[in-house]
């Protein structure tokens, strides 16, 4: 009798192989998708990115530049003093018609004829109105101006402003514009003759509040800001490091410590809004302190940083290694010592990072500060953190809700400044973190 011998048959083989083939190039279509995805949305997202940006910088960069006009102005004694009264009367230097000293200025510089009173009327708003301060304080400040012919430089007015840097299409009828074609006619000639051209805009950055587009400027809300920023320093970095220490070295670990833990992780998600309110109803209706105040403004911001900056300051605690306790605790320090001259030092790369971040998060917040007042027409700079102030998302907020078109160009350009604020803050939480980290 003899055994039956099996032959293994070569089509079982081939099946699984066949079966494994498809398997592994399911597997590895299914991963280039995913990676086609994940290119796509982050090609997407620098898209709108990069198109958020032009608009912004494209409409906001011209809010960095002015046009102005240099022209001889000739300070008539028929037009300020008429009746030689400024020795007794100072005020007459007050209330003399210096408008009027511009307009004759650009006029002549124009070739307008000073009779022809249909031109003149014609230049009306082509000067800001400013121009009447800064004549009256240059004679208040050197009567010996008067009678005499010198070259001064104003701002044109905001119309003028748009037309000259192409924001005003002046292709459409007359009617349908701000800027009248004699206008445009004297702005030509100005520009040809050198008398108007753009200059750097420092007042951007130092003039307060202004219903003028072209006088208006951010000194008031940067100092605003920068009050608020230190108030929410001072507040919440000791107290939100305070807090992490206290919650991840000494706590005991039990449901109470667990719920306060909870709790700190809901307030880091809370709206913004909320603390606007809390801070209304605490801080200004039950205590009484100064509405539209920075002071009020940092006690705000600081109790809806604070969170930030617990997670942030836990979590650096938490990645010094515990050896570090261990070896310190084993050389006879006590657990303060082992947290004051160990553990928070090798944390503190991570606690400033947090810190910086939470901060710039804070400059960026609108609704909480619309909430407490911070939106005052302020025009002198606040001397300390109890007198009325703006900020810099308060200020972009109030401008945008301006009718003036030359706004739009303010509106921009503020937006600007508050993100190259927020870009200089996230950097400099990166190069701390990349210099002072280590590697474990």
């Amino acid at each position: 009798m003899t055994d039956a011998v099996l032959t293994p048959t070569a089509s079982a083989p081939t099946s699984n192989a066949g079966t494994r083939d498809i398997g592994i190039k399911k597997r590895r279509a299914a991963e280039k998708r995913f990676r086609i995805y994940g290119v796509s949305a982050i090609v997407i997202g620098l898209a709108f990115l990069v198109l958020l940006l032009f608009s912004i910088f494209s409409k906001g960069y011209t809010a960095f530049f002015q046009t102005m006009i240099t022209v001889p102005v000739e300070f008539s004694e028929k037009v300020i003093d008429p009746s030689n009264k400024r020795t007794t009367d100072p005020k007459v230097l007050v209330t003399a018609n210096y408008p009027n000293l511009a307009r004759d200025a650009v006029a002549k510089a124009a070739g307008i004829d000073l009779n022809d009173k249909a031109a003149l009327a014609g230049l009306k708003g082509f000067v800001s109105d400013g121009v009447r301060a800064q004549l009256r304080d240059m004679v208040q400040k050197d009567q010996s101006l008067i009678g005499k012919t010198v070259p001064v430089t104003f701002l044109a007015s905001a119309n003028i402003d748009s037309a000259y840097k192409g924001q005003i299409d002046l292709t459409v009828a007359e009617a349908d514009r701000k800027v009248k074609d004699d206008q445009v006619a004297v702005m030509n000639k100005l520009a040809e003759a050198g008398a108007l051209r753009e200059h750097f805009n420092p007042d951007f950055f130092t003039n307060g509040a202004s219903s003028r587009p072209e006088a208006a400027g951010l000194g008031v809300a940067i100092i605003g800001s920068i009050y608020t920023m230190l108030i929410v320093l001072a507040l919440a970095l000791p107290i939100g490091v305070c807090a992490s220490i206290y919650l991840e070295e000494f706590a005991p670990k039990n449901r109470w410590t667990d719920l306060i833990e909870v709790n700190i992780n809901n307030l880091a998600a809370v709206p913004s809004i909320v603390y606007g309110l809390l801070g209304l109803s605490i801080f200004i209706n039950f205590m009484g302190m100064p509405r539209s105040a920075s002071i009020v403004g940092g006690f705000v911001l600081a109790l809806m940083t604070l969170p930030t900056i617990i997670i942030a300051t836990r979590a650096a605690l938490k990645a010094v290694p515990p050896s570090i306790r261990a070896a310190a605790l084993g050389l006879g320090a006590s657990k303060m010592q082992t947290v004051t001259h160990h553990v928070l030092p090798l944390a503190m790369p991570g606690i400033l990072t947090g810190t910086i971040i939470g901060l710039a998060n804070a400059l960026g917040e609108t609704a909480p500060l619309l909430l407490i007042g911070m939106v005052a027409f302020v025009v002198n700079y606040p001397a300390t953190p109890f007198e009325p102030a703006t900020a810099l998302p308060v200020q972009i907020y109030m401008w945008a809700n301006e009718a003036e078109r030359a706004f739009v160009e303010r509106t921009s350009g503020a937006i600007i400044v508050l993100l190259i604020f927020l870009i200089l803050m996230n950097l400099v939480a990166i190069l701390l973190r990349r210099r002072f980290e280590r590697r474990w």
